[in-house]
């Protein structure tokens, strides 16, 4: 399926083509809350990396979350939070350990979503105090990550596409 995606200027279009087009994923950590808003989660798609297309991209800027644990040193992620420079929009996340992959945020892509028949609720051991998670009969509710990826949870239903 063909994803095309912008920010709230328009200054930035991206597209790509994903055979995993179904916002399933709330993820409740800090990280998405911070720099998504929302409902206190952020969903992301699985996009082929080699597809991926940009109109604008000058106006592109990168953020790379520093990760804080407990008894840790905070370090840097080598994942890359692509936003709008001018008007903040989060569009996609690329992480050089898995090169073949880029993940657009659902909230950044215009074209119509297939409504996925179940929702996996992620990190929710961060999520915010004030966040009521909305679970749905059959939702799967895990408080760090899945050990099913994205591929595997379209798989399981029968539901990528080409």
């Amino acid at each position: 399926m063909r994803l095309e995606g912008s920010c709230h200027c328009g200054k930035v279009r991206f597209r790509c083509d994903s055979g995993q087009p179904y916002p399933y994923q709330r993820c409740y950590c800090s990280i998405c809350r911070k720099t998504q808003g929302g409902g206190g989660y952020a969903i992301n798609l699985s996009g082929d990396a080699a597809t991926l297309k940009v109109r604008g991209a000058k106006h592109l800027k990168v953020y790379n979350a520093r990760l804080r644990e407990p008894g840790q040193r905070t370090r840097q992620s080598p994942a890359q939070r692509h936003f709008c420079g001018e008007c903040g929009s989060a569009l996609w996340l690329f992480d050089p350990r898995w090169p073949e992959l880029v993940h657009p945020f659902a909230s950044a892509i215009d074209t119509d979503l297939p409504v996925p028949p179940e929702h996996t609720h992620l990190l929710l051991g961060c999520k915010a105090s004030w966040v009521e998670p909305c679970f749905a009969k059959g939702d799967r509710r895990h408080k760090g990550h899945p050990k099913e990826s994205i591929a595997e949870w379209h798989a399981r239903l029968g539901l990528e596409t080409a």
